[in-house]
């Protein structure tokens, strides 16, 4: 076994008992069973990831601190068009009915939400952003 050779199993499981996300348990749990000699393959099988993103993994256990290895990095992300007032102006609107905001319309669909955006703050979203983000409200 090539990978790992200097991660120690009792760290792993320390810090196993710790975490909170169930990313860093996963990939706790996959160095784990990896030291106990479970092939990259079955655990591939095991956990339904990807042979290469396993490699990655462990990868990162040899070349980072335990915490940046089971963490990933925090993106910035693009940012958001609406600021938090229009956020929270846009999901009430969405919980009440489209007549009650002057849509002749009985239900929300992704389109109106869609529409009322673009009327309402000048904001274009696509329907698979609108879905994602809103889908519970409409």
């Amino acid at each position: 076994m090539s990978k790992l050779d200097g991660v120690s199993a009792d760290a792993l499981r320390d810090r196993l008992d710790d975490v909170e996300s169930a990313k860093a348990a996963k990939r706790l749990m996959v160095a784990l069973a990896y030291l106990d000699g479970v092939s990259v393959s079955e655990l591939s099988d095991r956990y339904g990831v990807p042979a290469s993103t396993l490699y990655y993994w462990l990868d990162r256990f040899e070349e980072r601190s335990l915490d940046d290895a089971i963490e990933d990095q925090q993106r910035p992300g693009r940012p958001s068009k609406l600021d938090a007032d229009e956020r929270a102006a846009f999901e009430t609107a969405l919980r009440q009915s489209p007549r009650d905001v002057g849509y002749d319309a009985d239900a929300w669909s992704p389109e109106l939400a869609q529409q009322h955006l673009d009327e309402t703050f000048g904001v274009s979203y696509s329907l698979g952003h609108i879905r994602h983000y809103f889908g519970h409200l409409l």
